[in-house]
């Protein structure tokens, strides 16, 4: 792998922490919203990444180049319930129903997310200073 496929890499990653942060946001934003049936309860979603691999220059083998955003997928815990017989969006046992995030683990992915965004810009930061390095050894 050239120094160059470095910033391909990178770039991927940072695209795919990119759409990581905005399912986040999105799971964040809805994490309150109530209703009065447990089935349209906002159901959280978390991104899959899907690995881009490339064939070596004549060798066959796989080799990584970097990550893909492949989706959501629907997280599957049932809706979370409190009794509020005054709302007047309670069923008519009193109830109403809330998405099923947890904001606490939503905010510890979103720090993941973004100390990962920054591992990569490092990452970048540090091919672009050996290529410029590398352009000044003839001097």
């Amino acid at each position: 792998m050239s120094l160059m496929n470095v910033f391909g890499v990178s770039h991927s990653a940072l695209t795919a922490q990119t759409s990581r942060l905005n399912v986040i946001a999105e799971n964040l934003a809805n994490a309150e919203v109530t209703t009065g049936d447990p089935e349209t309860a906002y159901k959280g979603k978390y991104p899959l990444f899907k690995s881009v691999l490339t064939e070596a220059q004549g060798q066959g083998d796989a080799v990584g180049m970097g990550v893909k955003f492949d989706g959501t997928i629907e997280d599957t815990r049932p809706a979370r319930s409190s009794y509020e017989p005054g709302n007047p969006l309670a069923d008519d046992d009193g109830f109403v129903y809330k998405s099923n995030i947890n904001s606490v683990q939503e905010m510890a992915n979103m720090m993941e997310a973004t100390r990962s965004y920054q591992t990569n810009v490092e990452m970048m930061n540090t091919a672009k200073q050996l290529l410029m390095r590398t352009l000044t050894l003839g001097q």
